[in-house]
């Protein structure tokens, strides 16, 4: 008996259904079986392709979405049902990480809760905002009485994998083709549920004037569904006051989204009023301000008052809208003549300008780069740009300024050196006498730059033009290996200098000593002899927030007192997006280092690295120290983010797809083994090819005291150089 049936139902609209199981069969795996129920002709031509690999069930025109998933269930022989819309999609390997995870839930759980993308007919693989719910959750089961805030998940039954026995001893109240109505009612109808914070779904909406209008019946049925589910949530007041929430919102926000006749519109607010009115759980209490004022109006049934309401609202706003742009532009106009008068000044040759991360503060290649000139060249003076909010954090006596102000405008005009890992904004000009230096922040396997245009995931709202106008800018591009060098010439086009040099923020990981480590590790309070594991994941440019992929307790609990878990966050989400690391402290063996800096740190005092597709690899991989990649959505991320290269194939290490199976290669010799070494060494002979420790030397030379290559401290070759002790050694002297 396989642990998972997809059933995947529906006509082929607009062809999607071809992509999609393309998908499915591409990858068949022994605990998935595929059930098409394959409506009219077009789909099951479609399907019989793959007849091979696929069970395909034929039905005729017309057969609604409720019936095609009542027949495809009944055909399904899985533990486990995922119903998936033919216009849908399902990642490449996330079946695999659903049957997984179903395999180790107790009979006890009825439904496993997943995360998805949402694609439209302009673009593809953007972020829900249901990871932080999940998230929130954990991979607990829970019951809905306890956990009534998974209400709020995009009612999408992609989402919800059923438990077979479940589907069956409720399949009359779940057949219903209003897809919202059975996502809910499986939540109100299961014992208990389980949470997995992993894009398993693809929910794909299809574009709006390609569909049949909505009729009035269908809007009117809205009011309708939620009575129904109230019903079964009337003896759960948490469960039900949730549900109550949900109700007034979509009713308000259908109302207010305006495509409807007015007789339709005041009848549909009329059906609405009574629902609100009737049923208001007892002690409700109306929000406050104009969202209090739109239900109030609700419950009364004043069309007519809430129609005005909504006029003098937008009117309200557009000229707000219009003060705030009067505003803007008239500050606009004062910066813009400061900055103007500015640049009539001449460049000041000692003057340097440097920024890091958007302006978060002192990091990074550009703070190495600093150290390094604060040695060679005092007479050139530094001043960092940082934000209102990080400046008082930075190191004492920094010289510093605030973007926007007068001053601000003054050195970015007049300095002679622009130093920045990322890019300054585009209303900084280039003067000829000026120098540009880029410095970047990692080696990319990830797609950067103009090759992020086929992932829309990644490119969100990006403008390439003004991209292009910013790297135009550049006179130097730092870079640690010659695989970054061939990469940024082709996702930044322009006439930029390549400065092979190797990062200088890792020269520390050459110049370090012992008494460094031990003291780092104190810091952190790591008691000598304890294994310190770092696990740095990366962003997801398809997640809304942070979802951490590993039950970090669990894990702690496996590997034992003498390991110590580091857990950083990606520097993209504050700490309100970390709050999964809340509570996690415990006996000193999970500690979050989110907000520590710098990273070179927490490198150092760590035994090991666990990582995902997180650039930190490759600057960790100049310590020679054993480095694991924990893996468990890789199609994903290369489908929807785009990568250079495999790195299933040239990884630094083992690599794990599962938290059993990085448990495993933590709990034996797997993460340090030889295996492990041959394939670190060959990772860094590739990766690791300029760094040696005089990174930040060779760029002070070359760009502010203008020596040549020539005279410049040459690279060392990968084997003759001498990485700092490991901890154990620099614990043990």
């Amino acid at each position: 008996m396989p642990e998972l049936s997809v059933i995947v139902h529906g006509p082929n609209t607009q062809d999607h259904l071809t992509g999609l199981l393309d998908s499915l069969a591409a990858r068949p795996l022994p605990d998935v079986e595929v059930v098409v129920a394959a409506v009219g002709d077009w789909a099951r031509e479609t399907a019989e392709r793959h007849a091979a690999r696929l069970q395909v069930l034929p039905l005729p025109d017309g057969t609604s979405d409720a019936v095609a998933r009542a027949a495809g269930a009944a055909r399904a022989t899985g533990r486990w049902l995922h119903f998936v819309r033919s216009k849908d999609g399902v990642p490449p390997g996330s079946s695999r990480t659903v049957a997984e995870r179903a395999a180790g839930l107790p009979g006890t759980v009825d439904v496993l809760l997943v995360d998805h993308l949402r694609s439209t007919w302009r673009s593809s693989g953007l972020p829900s905002a249901d990871g932080p719910l999940l998230t929130r959750a954990r991979r607990t089961e829970l019951t809905l009485d306890d956990s009534a805030y998974l209400l709020r998940l995009n009612p999408l039954l992609g989402t919800r994998v059923l438990r077979t026995g479940f589907w069956r001893a409720h399949e009359e109240r779940l057949t219903t083709d209003s897809e919202p109505e059975a996502a809910l009612a499986a939540l109100l109808l299961a014992d208990r549920v389980a949470c997995l914070p992993h894009i398993a779904h693809e929910d794909r909406r299809l574009r709006p004037a390609s569909l049949p209008p909505a009729t009035p019946e269908q809007h009117f049925a809205i009011v309708d569904r939620y009575e129904r589910l109230l019903d079964l949530a009337r003896e759960r007041p948490a469960v039900y006051t949730v549900l109550y929430e949900i109700m007034v919102r979509d009713c308000l926000r259908t109302f207010a989204r305006g495509h409807l006749p007015d007789d339709v519109a005041e009848e549909f607010f009329h059906r609405a009023s009574l629902a609100a009115l009737r049923r208001r759980p007892e002690g409700h209490r109306r929000p406050a301000g104009p969202e209090g004022i739109r239900r109030s109006l609700l419950e009364e049934d004043a069309y007519a008052k809430y129609r005005a309401f909504q006029t003098a609202n937008r009117a309200r706003r557009a000229v707000l809208s219009t003060v705030r742009a009067g505003k803007r532009e008239a500050g606009a106009r004062v910066r813009d003549a400061q900055y103007r008068r500015a640049l009539r000044r001449p460049v000041d040759p000692r003057l340097a300008v440097f920024s890091a991360y958007w302006n978060r503060g002192v990091a990074c290649n550009p703070a190495a780069i600093a150290a390094e000139l604060a040695r060679l060249a005092p007479d050139i003076h530094p001043v960092w740009v940082v934000t209102e909010r990080n400046a008082a954090l930075l190191p004492p006596r920094t010289d510093h300024v605030i973007p926007g102000t007068r001053r601000y405008w003054e050195v970015m005009a007049t300095a002679k050196y622009l130093v920045n890992n990322v890019n300054f904004p585009n209303a900084v000009v280039k003067r000829p006498d000026a120098v540009h230096l880029q410095t970047h922040h990692g080696t990319p396997l990830k797609r950067m730059g103009l090759d992020q245009m086929p992932f829309p995931a990644a490119a969100q709202g990006l403008d390439f033009d003004a991209l292009l106008e910013r790297v135009d800018k550049w006179d130097y591009s730092v870079s640690s290996n010659s695989h970054t060098t061939r990469m940024w010439e082709r996702a930044y086009p322009a006439r930029f200098v390549s400065l092979d040099y190797g990062y200088p923020r890792n020269d520390v990981f050459y110049t370090a000593g012992a008494g460094d480590i031990r003291a780092v590790r104190e810091r952190l309070g790591i008691a000598p002899g304890r294994r310190a594991v770092l696990y740095a994941p990366t962003h997801r440019d398809y997640e809304a927030g942070w979802t951490p992929r590993l039950d970090l307790a669990a894990l702690a609990d496996r590997l034992g007192e003498d390991t110590v878990l580091l857990v950083r966050a990606h520097y993209f989400y504050d700490d309100a997006c970390a709050s999964p690391l809340t509570g996690l402290r415990r006996s000193g063996r999970i500690v979050d280092v989110s907000a520590y800096d710098p990273v070179e740190e927490l490198c150092l005092a760590a035994d090991a690295l666990v990582t995902d597709y997180s650039s930190i690899m490759f600057d960790y991989a100049n310590l020679d120290r054993p480095i694991v990649i924990h893996a468990d959505d890789w199609e994903t991320y290369r489908t929807t983010r785009g990568v250079y290269f495999d790195l299933m194939a040239e990884a630094p290490g083992p690599v794990a797809r599962t938290q059993e199976e990085l448990t495993e290669i933590l709990t034996t010799d797997a993460w340090h083994d030889e295996s492990a070494a041959k394939a670190r060494a060959a990772f860094r002979r590739r990766f690791c090819e300029y760094d040696d420790g005089r990174a930040a030397e060779r760029v002070v030379r070359r760009v502010f005291l203008g020596q040549d290559e020539a005279s410049l401290p040459p690279v060392l070759p990968v084997e003759e150089r001498t990485p700092a002790p490991a901890p154990e050694e620099a614990t043990a002297s």
